[in-house]
C-alpha cells in the first residue's frame, strides 16, 4: 500500500473477507493457520511474527475498525474509558493524560455531544454513534493503514453515508492508508 492510498475489497458474505483483515493483524482464532504467504508492514514481518512485536504495532501502524460495535465494545464500561484503554496500551502517560486525549479523538469523530458520549455506556449510543467511537478507537494512536470491515454494514443509508465522509476525512487529514471492506457494490 502506498501513503493515504484507499483500496476496496467487495466480496459476497462468507467468501472470508473478515478472515482476511483478522490475518492482516493476527487476530485470527487459535484453530486457524496461515499457510503461506507474508505481510510485510513498516518493515516487519506480520505472518508469524514475534507476538510482542505484533502487540506494539497494532493500533499504533494497523488498526481494524471491527464489523458489529456490540461484540467489540464492553458493555459495562464507558465510552470515553474505553478510548483511554487504547492510549493507556501503547502510551506511557497517566490516565488523566489518557482520558484527555480520549475527549480528543472523540470530538474528531462526533460533530455534538461529545461530553454526553464520552460519559455514556455502549447501550445508550444509537448503532451509527457505536461505530463512530469503533473507529475513534482505531484512530487514537494514528495508525498507517486502517482495516475497516464492513464498518457501515447494519446502518441506515444516511448513517452509511456520514461514516464513509468522516472515513474519507480522516484518511486525508491523517494520510492514513485504508483498507475498505464490504459486500456491497454501492
Amino acid at each position: 500500500y502506498y501513503a493515504a492510498e484507499a483500496i476496496g475489497i467487495l466480496g459476497e458474505s462468507g467468501c472470508g473477507k473478515t478472515t482476511l483483515a483478522r490475518a492482516l493483524l493476527q487476530l485470527l482464532p487459535v484453530a486457524a493457520r496461515i499457510t503461506g504467504g507474508n505481510v510485510c508492514l513498516s518493515g516487519s514481518e506480520l505472518v508469524g511474527g514475534d507476538e510482542n512485536l505484533l502487540a506494539g504495532l497494532r493500533g499504533t501502524e494497523i488498526s481494524l475498525i471491527h464489523q458489529e460495535p456490540e461484540g467489540a465494545l464492553h458493555p459495562l464500561m464507558r465510552v470515553g474509558d474505553q478510548v483511554a484503554e487504547i492510549f493507556r496500551a501503547h502510551q506511557p502517560w497517566s490516565g488523566r493524560k489518557c482520558r484527555e486525549q480520549s475527549r480528543s479523538i472523540l470530538t474528531e469523530v462526533f460533530t455534538s455531544e461529545v461530553d454526553r458520549i464520552f460519559r455514556s455506556y455502549p447501550h445508550q449510543l444509537s448503532g451509527g454513534q457505536r461505530q463512530r467511537v469503533l473507529i475513534a478507537q482505531a484512530i487514537a494512536c494514528r495508525p498507517a493503514l486502517l482495516v475497516a470491515d464492513e464498518p457501515t454494514a447494519s446502518l441506515d443509508v444516511t448513517t452509511q453515508a456520514e461514516i464513509l465522509s468522516l472515513l474519507r476525512d480522516l484518511r486525508r487529514r491523517h494520510g492514513m492508508s485504508l483498507i475498505f471492506i464490504t459486500h456491497s457494490p454501492e
